[in-house]
């Protein structure tokens, strides 16, 4: 049985808690929230007990904690939960930058605790089936991979707030991008760069308005990365897998389809199921991302920032 703490209640927090609370073997023992009036709205809304500290979330009677405050953050609440034995899951991305992961990582090494990270494309049915395809030769031999990513507004409207679209912690690069580097990492093997370049406002405290990239996997599989933000079209996400004999392409997060040679593509609907997040919690999965593997992604998040 999982006994979880909560340490931020902002949107992706919210997320989780209606997420465990369709779960039979978690159960969550307190919230915290710098903001009281959200701390107490979500309180009362999920009939969670409230904290009045980091430190009070941390000596309840928890088992895991889950970090989902701003990467600034993360690092130090880290560090605090590993020193008091508590499993930890943290949000995405590890930490504010390479230090401060390689901060967190050395801490649950030191202190011998589990980790997880929340990458939600790891647990979806759609995932799991485009990688066995991958893996199974389905569409032959792999040549390129590619994420293109469009965002009318960003931040988008629904994640409206002040440290999502800064350029100290926000930005598509930290928030979108991480979920397809892990991917592309399980599938693949580690990502070398060879050039990139990063689009920023005239605004010294806003986030990058465009991406390009190019590189490598550890298979000598070459890939291309495309982002950019504040354009006139719908919001779509597209990361698709060439190969010899087919395409694949995850669309929006969770749409499967497959192209074969004259053809038009076709959506995959049928899936098999796949243990939850919080299922490969309970049973302490090798599946799991950890610090060490989200600390390779932070490596990639802050190479491509670099101005």
């Amino acid at each position: 049985m999982i006994s979880i703490g909560i340490i931020g209640a902002g949107i992706v927090g919210e997320r989780i808690i209606k997420q465990i609370q369709q779960e039979s073997h978690v159960e969550i023992k307190t919230v915290y929230d710098q903001q009281t009036e959200r701390l107490t709205e979500i309180s009362e809304a999920y009939g969670i007990p409230m904290a009045k500290s980091v430190e009070e979330v941390l000596h309840s009677d928890i088992n895991w904690v889950y970090i989902a405050t701003p990467p600034a953050f993360h690092a130090e609440i880290a560090e605090l939960a590993a020193s008091a034995g508590i499993n930890i899951l943290c949000e995405k991305p590890l930490a504010h930058n390479v230090e401060g992961g390689e901060l967190m990582a050395a801490s649950v090494q030191n202190n011998r605790v589990r980790t997880a990270m929340h990458f939600p494309l790891m647990y979806k049915p759609a995932v799991r089936e485009m990688a066995k395809r991958i893996k199974g030769g389905d569409i032959g031999k792999v040549v390129r991979v590619e994420l293109q990513t469009f965002f009318p507004d960003w931040p988008r409207l629904w994640q409206q707030n002040p440290w999502i679209g800064s350029r100290s912690q926000g930005g598509f690069v930290r928030e979108v991008f991480p979920h397809y580097f892990q991917l592309m990492n399980r599938l693949f093997g580690e990502l070398s760069f060879t050039s990139h370049h990063i689009t920023y406002p005239e605004q010294a405290d806003k986030c990058e308005t465009g991406l390009i990239a190019h590189g490598v996997t550890a298979q000598e599989i070459p890939f291309l990365l495309t982002g950019i933000s504040g354009i006139g079209q719908k919001e779509l996400l597209q990361f698709k897998v060439y190969g010899e004999q087919g395409v694949l392409t995850l669309e929006n997060w969770s749409n499967l389809y497959e192209s074969k040679k004259g053809e038009d593509r076709q959506e995959i609907t049928e899936f098999e199921q796949v243990p939850s997040l919080f299922e490969e919690m309970n049973n302490q999965s090798t599946f799991l991302v950890n610090f060490d593997e989200g600390l390779v992604i932070q490596c990639y998040i802050d190479h491509l920032l670099a101005e």
